[in-house]
């Protein structure tokens, strides 16, 4: 994989960062368990573009989170690579988006978005309070976890992605744990925030009607494979009671029902 930087100043940041393209090629993963071996998926190759919103949807135990973290470089692949290109020639950045915010409880909103920048001498908390203003949080940069709501906190954990000015966000079923009002907030305000920084998102999912609603392109994982590669070919904003999207979203839903998840 490309080697990833995260050690930018707050001058690098000035500007609107370049968008990554994200290539995988012939990937597959095999884990080793007491009854043998288990493939989760083999032969996956496919390319993101810089700057769209893709949506990896499947089962729980496709192997959905295997393939992020395969991308994130926590896991290795047992076949093929992932290889990243930014728009300027440069390292490619990733940013990640837990489905739990992982905040340090003993730091306030500014102290968790300073403490992934611990490293760089240039950083100043003048960042921190502009990706939380980003994302709505102007009046709450010295409170503790406990003293934000789930919807708050997931906004701290989505400021600190973006403060490191990714070329790509990576976001793992981010809003699941979320009420659905407070999830509705939190996509519509993730869309305002692609269109304005041009990230290229890889976003994971297992809410048919989420990937409709926020997605340039969905990819459908199951039975070991990529089984299914959908444009969404609607306009944004999108109504999800609106008759287009009904009709997408049972085309969508029938060629997710169209293959056996293979139980991993």
């Amino acid at each position: 994989m490309s080697s990833i930087n995260t050690n930018r100043s707050d001058e690098d940041r000035s500007t609107k960062s370049d968008a990554g393209s994200i290539h995988i090629e012939d990937l597959g993963m095999v884990f080793d368990t007491q009854e043998g071996t288990e493939r989760v998926f083999e032969g996956i190759s496919l390319d993101i573009e810089p700057g769209s919103f893709v949506t990896l949807l499947g089962r729980s135990g496709s192997g959905k989170s295997t393939m992020l973290n395969i991308i994130s470089d926590v896991l290795k692949p047992s076949e093929g690579r992932v290889q990243f290109d930014s728009e300027s020639g440069g390292d490619v950045t990733l940013g990640h988006v837990f489905q739990s915010p992982r905040l340090l409880p003993w730091n306030t909103a500014v102290e968790n978005i300073e403490y992934v920048h611990e490293d760089n001498s240039e950083y100043t908390d003048k960042l921190a309070k502009q990706y939380l203003d980003m994302v709505g949080l102007a009046d709450h940069y010295d409170k503790y976890p406990n003293q934000l709501s789930g919807g708050q906190r997931q906004r701290v954990g989505i400021a600190r992605a973006l403060s490191i000015d990714p070329e790509i966000l990576v976001m793992d079923e981010p809003f699941s744990n979320l009420d659905e009002i407070t999830a509705e907030e939190l996509r519509i305000e993730l869309m305002d925030i692609w269109k304005e920084l041009h990230k290229t998102v890889f976003f994971v999912t297992h809410d048919m009607t989420e990937a409709i609603q926020l997605s340039d392109r969905m990819l459908m994982l199951g039975d070991g494979e990529i089984y299914a590669d959908l444009e969404v070919p609607l306009e944004r904003p999108r109504q999800v009671d609106s008759d287009d999207f009904l009709r997408f979203r049972q085309r969508a839903l029938d060629q997710f029902h169209s293959v056996k998840d293979n139980g991993n």
